[in-house]
């Protein structure tokens, strides 16, 4: 996704972060000391935003707010995955994983075994360099056979 959908992404935490003035790692470590979470019905970052101001003015806990952004987050994730049959294990991946809130609710709501790595953010160029790496050394054979 990118800055003009984050529906459902990890993007939409950042900027919901920087509406709470939190990084968005503190974003994460703030919804895991909620109790419960507040609902968050709008995806739309433009639209969440909104809500989320809405939901600051009355009063409501940002911890509680933070808990319901992830939620919200997790739920579409775990949606695109049970519609795309993903089995286990998983692999989680990029920016996301290294926020401990969501990998707790992914986790979770994952039959079976959920991988993060330890740098879950550099796995997408460590594969697109395998990729090329590859796409490279069967090239280089493909000449010398011919």
């Amino acid at each position: 996704m990118n800055d003009k959908c984050a529906a459902g992404t990890g993007r939409i935490l950042e900027v919901m972060a920087r509406a709470f003035g939190l990084e968005v790692g503190d974003l994460g470590a703030e919804a895991l000391t909620a109790d419960e979470a507040v609902t968050v019905s709008a995806m739309c970052t433009v639209f969440a935003e909104s809500e989320v101001i809405g939901l600051l003015h009355r009063g409501e806990p940002r911890a509680r707010i933070a808990r319901g952004l992830h939620e919200a987050v997790a739920r579409r994730t775990l949606s695109s995955l049970r519609r795309v049959r993903a089995a286990s294990p998983l692999v989680f991946a990029g920016g996301g994983a290294r926020n401990a809130a969501l990998v707790e609710l992914i986790t979770t709501g994952v039959d079976g075994e959920v991988l993060v790595a330890p740098d879950p953010q550099t796995v997408g160029a460590l594969g697109a360099a395998l990729h090329a790496a590859r796409q490279t050394h069967q090239t280089l054979q493909q000449k010398e056979d011919t």
